[in-house]
């Protein structure tokens, strides 16, 4: 018999379609998010790259929030925007240099974590879809072979040819299961390591900025509300 894969889905029970229909849905979600997630953390990558070069190359501290106040995409806009105002809110309040650097220290971790967690956004999806699409595909494969035998006990014939085209619709599910759990597995652990690299990456910026904050308290140079630099 010739293999028709349309075939078989059109033939197959009500209950196997809607399972091979969540599927199918589940993988253009999956792909879908997986392009858009290619594409943004690969932008984020470059930008803390050439942000923290920028960064590390300007005068002072105020030159080197401005070079990020330009670009709020920059993963790294957001930790030196917490970084800047944990700063100015301390010397408003009159704190010394020890302080200081303390709270800039924890507020620069804050926007590391934040800003890491907002990158991670919708990875979850991607974790369930390669979780639970070979699970659902083998449901689908369970209540068609559930009904082939029903077929069976209705013709009372239990031969080859009577078993092998129900079976082989029922197991279409649980090939469009794997096909769909599979490249959703391969892309959740492609980002986790994309994001590894950006932790990184925000580690080090984390750092620049807190040696330049203490540089510039150690020089006790005339201190002036950075909020404007933004």
């Amino acid at each position: 018999m010739e293999f028709n894969l349309l075939g078989m889905v059109s033939q197959a029970t009500v209950l196997a379609q809607c399972v091979l229909l969540l599927l199918i849905v589940m993988s253009v979600a999956s792909w879908t998010l997986m392009i858009s997630k290619y594409f943004s953390l690969s932008a984020a990558t470059r930008k803390a790259l050439k942000g923290i070069d920028s960064f590390d190359q300007a005068g002072d501290l105020r030159a080197a929030v401005q070079v990020l106040g330009g670009d709020e995409s920059s993963p790294l806009y957001y930790v030196a925007h917490q970084g800047v105002q944990e700063y100015n809110r301390s010397r408003d309040a009159g704190n010394d240099a020890d302080v200081v650097v303390d709270n800039v220290r924890r507020a620069l971790r804050q926007g590391v974590a934040s800003e890491l967690s907002r990158l991670q956004r919708s990875l979850s999806f991607l974790a369930t879809t390669a979780n639970t699409a070979p699970f659902i595909g083998l449901f689908g494969t369970v209540w068609g072979i559930l009904h082939s035998f029903h077929a069976i006990g209705m013709m009372k014939s239990a031969s080859i040819a009577t078993v092998a085209p129900g079976i082989s619709e029922a197991l279409v599910a649980t090939a469009v299961g794997l096909a769909v759990a599979i490249p959703a597995t391969v892309g959740y652990n492609m980002f986790l390591g994309h994001l590894a690299v950006i932790d990184t990456h925000l580690v080090n910026f984390a750092g620049i900025f807190l040696n330049r904050v203490q540089r510039e308290l150690n020089a006790q140079r005339p201190l002036q509300r950075l909020g404007a630099s933004e």
